[in-house]
């Protein structure tokens, strides 16, 4: 959600609210520029509160209904998915280092099934570099591939 929200944010001229909290309301006696910047900071605040909320499922929706900052909303948001995050790149980590092909099977498969489990790491904001996907890669493949994985490394 948070990437296409800022392109939208952006084009509306309206990202600063998910960096600068709306300040107190200005006193009636301030400055008619303070009073209208106040406006126009908590009118664009509640636009992208609805802008988030309209993105959101129904249940987020509910859950998020009365907040009124789309800072409290992401802050709220991280923390709820982060763990969930956390624990499925744990999970993809694990499995790509216990990948092994088994002996007499087809490379293509495991290699493609592993890419997966790399591109998922990627998605789930832990990128790995392209050495060190291919030695993991390397290193899953049964000692039949030891002579291909030794002329590989001598070749790169």
């Amino acid at each position: 959600m948070v990437p296409t929200l800022r392109i939208v944010l952006k084009q509306e001229k309206k990202n600063y609210v998910l960096e600068k909290k709306l300040p107190e309301k200005p006193k009636t006696n301030a400055q008619h520029a303070e009073r209208n910047a106040w406006e126009k900071h908590s009118n664009d605040t509640v636009d992208v509160c609805c802008f988030m909320l309209a993105t959101m499922n129904s249940d987020l929706q509910k859950q998020y209904e009365n907040v009124d900052s789309p800072i409290d909303m992401i802050t709220s948001l991280k923390g709820m998915f982060q763990e969930q995050a956390r624990t499925e790149r744990y999970q993809t980590v694990k499995t790509l280092i216990e990948c092994k092909l088994p002996k007499n099977s087809p490379v293509s498969p495991h290699v493609i099934k592993m890419m997966g489990y790399i591109d998922n790491l990627a998605k789930l904001d832990c990128p790995i570099s392209q050495e060190l996907a291919t030695d993991l890669i390397l290193q899953s493949l049964p000692s039949s591939f030891d002579q291909f994985v030794m002329n590989y490394n001598m070749n790169t």
